[in-house]
């Protein structure tokens, strides 16, 4: 079914919404969650579809009741409303590329400095800023859920949640190596570096996906929380890291008040990891898995940044680029993630 099939959605909106009137249904918690999680996706591409709809059809009676009668005042009203909703009907065309399984989902992100020290660090951190400026331009909430800043700059690494729908649908995107190329400005000698840092992607893992860990496998520390700058220490050891002793997986969050509360969402972040391995080694079980350490290859960037000497930003999968580097940093990524999501369907 097409994702804007608008017949085919109806009926299947009220193919679900019959299922909640029976009492079975809620007697069925993993099936309830499901349907209703189902439910909420349907309805949103329905009413972004009638919205726009009813937009467009009201554009076109305008243009036709100037053409009439012309008053300047309504024709520039027309021509600014008319590229706004050229601009939500772009995006709707792109939410049909977001097919994928877990395309819904919240996105989990980790940012990882390459070696280089304050150079990499800084450059995690720049990364960090651009995907939050992303987030807040696209309507996304950010939650930061660990956070380890740098000796003299930048980050030693981050992790942090971007909530709302497709949100991992977009970010799947940026998971990879990202390399910048700049004039140090850690550099007296006022030299061109290039530094890397690594971005991780996964989906938030849902009630209705089931993974079970066996509480013997867990290594479970807790610390004093310190956010950036230190504004967010904990007189108590109220952070949690939660070690899985097969594949050596490590997770950390400090940014819930209680250690209870912090633990959940470790565990969250744990879930959302192992389920990533299992998918990609293919296996049933999470006691099935190797562990493997996995290093980041540095030469296998997606992404270049170059600030100096000329000033590009290039993804190496689509050979999609743009010229305005600090637009891009300001969070205008949609142009890499639509020409990524149309080479996924391609292949």
């Amino acid at each position: 079914m097409s994702p804007f099939d608008i017949p085919n959605l109806e009926t299947k909106l009220k193919e679900l919404e019959e299922q909640t009137t029976k009492q079975e249904f809620w007697e069925d918690t993993e099936n309830t969650t499901k349907v209703l999680s189902e439910i909420k996706k349907i309805k949103g591409k329905y009413t972004k579809y009638k919205e726009l709809e009813k937009e467009l059809n009201n554009l076109l009676e305008l243009s036709e009741l100037v053409q009439q009668e012309y008053d300047e005042e309504i024709a520039i009203d027309i021509i600014k409303n008319t590229k706004k909703e050229q601009r939500n009907l772009e995006k709707l065309e792109l939410e049909t590329l977001l097919s994928g399984k877990y395309d819904s989902n919240n996105a989990i992100v980790t940012i990882h400095p390459g070696a280089g020290g304050t150079e990499s660090q800084d450059w995690a951190e720049m990364l960090y800023r651009m995907y939050t400026r992303w987030a807040t331009k696209n309507e996304y909430e950010v939650k930061e859920l660990d956070y380890l800043e740098g000796e003299e700059a930048g980050i030693k690494s981050v992790t942090f949640e971007i909530i709302g729908q497709n949100a991992y649908g977009y970010m799947k995107s940026e998971k990879g190596v990202h390399r910048l190329v700049r004039i140090s400005p850690f550099d007296s000698g006022g030299r061109r570096h290039t530094s890397f840092a690594s971005v991780e992607v996964l989906p938030e893992i849902t009630e209705d996906i089931e993974i079970n860990i066996n509480p013997d496998d867990l290594r479970i520390d807790t610390y004093r929380a310190s956010g950036a700058g230190g504004q967010h220490i904990n007189k108590t050891s109220s952070a949690v890291r939660i070690t899985h002793i097969p594949t050596n997986i490590v997770v950390a969050c400090q940014s819930e008040r209680s250690q209870i509360q912090n633990r959940e969402t470790a565990m969250k972040m744990l879930k959302s990891k192992l389920f990533d391995l299992k998918e990609q080694e293919h296996k049933e079980k999470i006691e099935d898995l190797k562990g493997e350490q996995r290093d980041i290859a540095w030469g296998s960037q997606i992404r270049s940044y170059v600030f100096c000497p000329y000033t590009m930003v290039k993804d190496h999968r689509t050979n999609y680029e743009v010229g305005n580097v600090q637009g891009v940093m300001d969070g205008d990524l949609d142009g890499f993630m639509e020409s990524f999501l149309k080479t996924e369907v391609r292949s």
